[in-house]
């Protein structure tokens, strides 16, 4: 769990989980809601439901339940209009202002109200600024129409009437006289629309309306240079300003359903110059009117938001606080006089003085009469695993937790998590030059650790922020391990002294290691550095890596068998010790234990013997004399007898614990036909839970089906498991080829063209490379495999994990949760 901060607490014991107590708490319910307040912001008791029978709406405070999700729904409209107008709220601590819960109901409902009103008024006169603006525009650009068509018309007049003078004769008069009458006779009024139509429909417009009138239009559009917004939508368009000139009714009922259907904005138009110059003069004159109203506005709605960011955080915390603490009252069971309620919970036994304190002033601070009690209940209900972490060892903990939380105080793997998490993954990614930059890219954020822990992250981000502890310790094992494998971006170094080993010749570069000859003292620490580069440097780093990744296999798969032990120990369980624990011990360190030794001794004394063919044929022919594959004297007889005992402890394991387990049941259970009667009723209801859980029908085949399947799976775990553990061989020896592939492939083959380009670009492939393949990817799938190794191999031989976790109420975790 989270941390707890303060010197009231013991020092934090993470071996087992904190032992916890059942309490119960009967509380006078005119100080029930300040009780409950002052023990959420203590965060230290676990409430239990004693109302899961009934559904929320029929709990007692459903009511108020329902009135701060209703605060906090008008809290939500706040947030979200302050982010529409760019206004934050404010996080600087602002002084309390003593307001109940009754009077923020009050005042956020009046805030709500002006706000609603406000933004109702602003999208009014929005909307009708936005009309102006478009109507403006109509009359400019409709105007200039008007204006060309009259001017041309002038001069098409005037050039007539000049013809007419320049050609007399005796029949142009009667002609002329006759076409004006003729013409008079057949003169049409035209109709004409004018409006605003999007850019982007402004084609399928015009050829709509010719389709529909049959080219019975005429139509002039004019392009507008700025978008304008749509008093519709209110979002910025491109338009086109449009004149359609028609000849009947028929066709303007069809233009105005087609300016409907494209979302055609229309504005009435004069054809008279002095009214067109007078509408331009009046709808400037509205337009720069509602434009000072409508900043007006905005400074006043700005003003209001400003005001409500400045108390919002205290709001928000308010109404969160008050819905958790109706929320748990709701888990409260009423008594039977209805002038108390009874609570019940888990707390650790630690927090019993801190509690009592808190039931204390809250009894005092609300001028109750009565104190609420505090009392111990006895149950055989499993409590709830609670571990004090720091935020060093909150990520390991949540390793653990990730495979299951541990059961009540058995033994916590997130103890040897912490070391053998880290050194794990140093051996598969031991490299110091990529430690070095795993560190550096770590310390970031540890040094901006207090910034970070305030902001909101992304997934990932955050995911790698909450375990920079983990990634730091991974870096400093990776140092460690890079520095015994002696690789810096795969190139070694004579840090520790100098090689060990000479050319015998010059050619013996090229040839095994019997080119070499020792002419100093062995390398101190590491592997010598003349190793790289050789032809025999991968058959003895493989051999190498190999026994090492046994040995570290074999040792933490008998850390986590002796972690069995000391949980049977701590529960007083015999039965476990001696036919699990035991044989366990027995069966793995008589096969893979003997392996161990035989490595060790082979490094010592430089024997050439084969292993393999020491284990085989310890099983196929136990008998046979080793010849030169023995490695110490009375190793056969010692083979056999550790062969005998690996047989022997198969079924001591299987078979002694069922059938004492059928006595014991049996045992329990004889003679009770008379039980002594109960005293009080606390013991008489602990009896009933014991009746209904402990006078279950004992099935001996399950018991012995069990038992059969944890053998079994025990046998074969012991050699899948060791096996599993040569992945940190084979992703070591992964890693390490790729990074010498990257070095001399990329880095070497782009020096050696001794161009200035071809460097760079061989550069920048290196680093790109380097941080995409073996800083991320390698980092990962090493950061798996070393997960997979405690949760698999190590922790399946102690670890139950069937646990649940402690979840106090608290006022600290609800900023994490949604509302």
């Amino acid at each position: 769990m989270g941390e707890v901060r303060g010197g009231c607490c013991p020092p934090m014991d993470l071996f087992r989980s904190e032992a916890m107590q059942l309490v119960q708490l009967i509380i006078p319910i005119e100080s029930v809601h300040l009780t409950v307040s002052y023990l959420g912001d203590l965060g230290l008791l676990q409430f239990k439901d004693l109302n899961s029978e009934k559904s929320p709406f029929q709990r007692t405070y459903a009511a108020q339940i329902k009135k701060c999700g209703e605060m906090a729904r008008k809290l939500r409209f706040f947030k979200e209009q302050m982010e529409k107008a760019g206004v934050s709220p404010s996080s600087k601590p602002v002084t309390r202002t003593d307001i109940d819960m009754d009077g923020l109901d009050l005042k956020l409902g009046e805030l709500e109200a002006e706000l609603v009103e406000m933004n109702a008024n602003n999208d009014k006169l929005q909307r009708t600024y936005n009309e102006l603006i478009e109507y403006k525009l109509v009359l400019l650009k409709a105007g200039e129409f008007f204006s060309s068509a009259l001017s041309s018309a002038t001069a098409q007049q005037r050039e007539m009437e000049s013809r007419q003078v320049g050609e007399e004769s005796l029949d142009t008069p009667l002609l002329a006289d006759q076409e004006i009458s003729t013409d008079s006779s057949k003169q049409v009024k035209l109709g004409f629309l004018t409006g605003l139509v999007p850019k982007e429909k402004s084609l399928a417009f015009e050829r709509i309306i010719f389709r529909a009138t049959r080219g019975n239009v005429f139509i002039r559009r004019a392009a507008i240079e700025e978008p304008v917004i749509d008093p519709v939508s209110g979002e910025k368009t491109e338009k086109n300003v449009f004149v359609v000139f028609y000849s009947g009714e028929r066709a303007k009922t069809k233009i105005l359903k087609i300016c409907e259907a494209f979302g055609a904005n229309r504005y009435p138009f004069t054809e008279d110059l002095g009214k067109q110059n007078r509408m331009i003069d009046e709808v400037s004159g509205r337009v720069s009117e509602l434009k000072t109203t409508l900043d007006s506005g905005i400074l006043h709605r700005s003003n209001l938001l400003q005001t409500i960011g400045d108390q919002f955080v205290q709001w928000n915390s308010m109404v969160r606080k008050e819905k958790s603490i109706y929320h748990t009252l709701n888990m409260l069971s009423l008594d039977v006089t209805k002038k108390c309620l009874v609570a019940e919970g888990w707390s650790p036994v630690f927090a019993s003085k801190q509690i009592q304190e808190a039931l204390q002033r809250a009894a005092f601070d609300s001028n109750s009469q009565v104190g609420a009690i505090f009392q111990v209940l006895h149950t055989k209900e499993s409590p709830p695993t609670y571990f004090r972490t720091n935020k060093f060892t909150t990520a390991f903990q949540e390793i653990v937790d990730a495979y299951g939380v541990a059961k009540y105080q058995e033994a916590n793997p997130g103890v040897y998590t912490i070391v053998t998490f880290p050194f794990l993954f140093a051996v598969m990614f031991g490299d110091w030059g990529h430690g070095i930059c795993l560190l550096l890219a770590t310390l970031i954020y540890i040094i901006r650790e207090k910034k970070l822990s305030g902001q909101k992250l992304g997934d990932i981000t955050e995911m790698t922020f909450g375990g920079r502890y983990v990634i730091l310790l991974m870096a400093l094992f990776s140092i460690y391990t890079g520095l015994i494998y002696n690789e810096f971006f795969s190139v070694p170094f004579e840090l520790f002294g100098s090689s060990a080993y000479a050319c015998r010749d010059l050619s013996c570069r090229d040839a095994t290691t019997e080119g070499l000859i020792k002419v100093g003292s062995t390398y101190p620490f590491g592997v010598d550095p003349v190793w790289h580069g050789t032809r025999s440097e991968l058959p003895f780093l493989n051999s190498l890596k190999m026994k090492m990744s046994i040995l570290l296999g074999v040792a933490q798969m008998n850390l986590g068998i002796i972690l069995s032990y000391f949980n049977a120990v701590y529960f007083r369980n015999g039965l476990n010790i001696w036919f699990q624990f035991i044989p366990q011990m027995i069966f793995l360190n008589s096969l893979f234990g003997y392996l161990s030794l035989l490595i060790i001794v082979k490094w010592c004394t430089g024997s050439q013997a084969d292993l393999y063919h020491v284990m085989i044929y310890m099983f196929l022919s136990p008998t046979d004399e080793l010849g030169e594959n023995q490695l110490f004297a009375g190793q056969k007889i010692a083979q056999q007898v550790l062969l005998l005992l690996a047989l022997v402890s198969v079924p001591w394991m299987l078979l002694p614990k069922p059938l004492l387990l059928k006595k014991q049941h049996q045992d329990r259970h004889q003679g009770q036909s008379y039980t002594p009667l109960q005293i009080t009723e606390e013991s008489l209801q602990v009896e009933v839970n014991h009746d209904s859980h402990g006078h279950e029908e004992f099935e001996f085949s399950e018991v012995f089906v069990h038992q059969l399947i944890h053998t079994i799976e025990f046998v074969l775990g012991a050699v899948s498991n060791t096996a599993s553990y040569l992945r940190l061989w084979a992703l070591s020896l992964a890693h390490s080829e790729l990074s010498s592939v990257f070095y001399e492939k990329v880095l070497l083959l782009a020096w050696g063209f001794n161009n200035v380009i071809i460097l760079i670009v061989g550069i920048i492939i290196f680093i790109f490379a380097t941080i995409g393949v073996l800083l991320v990817m390698e980092t990962l799938s090493a950061f798996l495999h070393a997960l997979r190794l405690h949760w698999v191999e190590f922790q399946n031989k102690f670890y139950e994990g069937d646990g649940y976790k402690f979840y106090p109420f608290s006022f600290a975790l609800l900023s994490d949760e949604d509302d």
